[in-house]
């Protein structure tokens, strides 16, 4: 009966750890309230990003221009970001998740980074998928060279609206998608593949128990953008453009976006001391709020 019982119940910590892999809509919820919130946080440095990847601004150029605009247009293009990082975050973590248990062989042994690198990968890839149209419209609005043409979101959905299937697809909706795809798959391998780990060990030296999960978000938050910026700044000059049905193919794009930039990748870069500042903040709290409230909610299924 003893021999039974354990085999039933099974090692506190091997059952928590099956518990973590098992697919539940608690990292969907999490995800999403995480990324909200992180979003509201972070917008004005985002948008601050955007300009200075558009016009290859300094910082100070940046939020001078800003500032010209004034505080009634300073939060136009809030709505797309925070639906999108929202749905980001509940597609992050919740098919990661999903996909991780399908992957995994074993569900009492740890995951390989073989298998948190796919599963990252294919999340990405779905978010890239699902998302690529509101970041269209996010980036259209955030231009202010766009401000008469398309004052609001209608506007811009009007215009994609009025082409055909095939060109409110590529033209519209879904421009820019190639170099989305290669970012978010890339960009949620990178996240997924070293989050945990360095979260572990940061927690084996004895920190606060808050403290390795931010850092471990932090650190391959940055790490992971500032890999992956030239694409960004190409997805943001790609997709702000909208100017009829004759727009640049890829290779065009990525050529117009080198020249633009003085062929120098310290142009190019610009905005990147930026992102590192959102990266953190952004990333940190993401993960160090979905962590913990992932831990205890397992905690009090756990107990019931």
């Amino acid at each position: 009966m003893g021999d039974k019982a354990r085999m039933q119940h099974g090692d506190p910590e091997r059952r928590r750890e099956e518990e973590e892999r098992r697919w539940s809509s608690r990292s969907f919820n999490v995800g999403a309230a995480s990324s909200f919130l992180s979003t509201l946080m972070t917008f004005p440095i985002y948008k601050t990003i955007f300009r200075q990847q558009i016009h290859a601004f300094s910082i100070q150029e940046a939020i001078q221009q800003l500032r010209q605009e004034g505080m009634r247009r300073f939060y136009r293009g809030l709505f797309p970001p925070l639906l999108s990082k929202t749905l980001q975050g509940t597609l992050l973590f919740g098919t990661y998740d999903s996909l991780l248990l399908l992957l995994t062989s074993n569900p009492s042994e740890p995951c390989t980074l073989g298998e948190r690198w796919t599963a990252g990968f294919l999340s990405g890839s779905v978010e890239a998928l699902v998302l690529n149209p509101f970041e269209r419209v996010q980036n259209v609005l955030q231009d202010g060279r766009k401000d008469a043409r398309f004052p609001n979101t209608r506007s811009i959905l009007q215009e994609f609206n009025s082409y055909g299937l095939k060109e409110r697809l590529i033209v519209g909706y879904y421009r820019g998608l190639s170099p989305v795809l290669l970012r978010n798959s890339l960009g949620s391998a990178l996240y997924f593949s070293f989050k945990d780990p360095l979260r572990d060990g940061l927690a084996a030296r004895g920190l606060p128990s808050w403290l390795p999960a931010l850092v471990s978000g932090s650190v391959n938050g940055t790490v992971t953008c500032l890999a992956l910026y030239p694409l960004s700044v190409l997805i943001a000059n790609m997709q702000s453009q909208v100017v009829g049905r004759d727009l640049p193919g890829l290779r065009q794009s990525v050529w117009s976006v080198w020249e633009s930039h003085g062929r120098k990748l310290t142009i190019l870069y610009r905005g990147g001391s930026l992102l590192v500042l959102r990266s953190c903040l952004t990333w940190g709290l993401t993960t160090a709020i979905h962590d913990f409230l992932k831990e205890n909610t397992g905690q009090k299924s756990q107990e019931e």
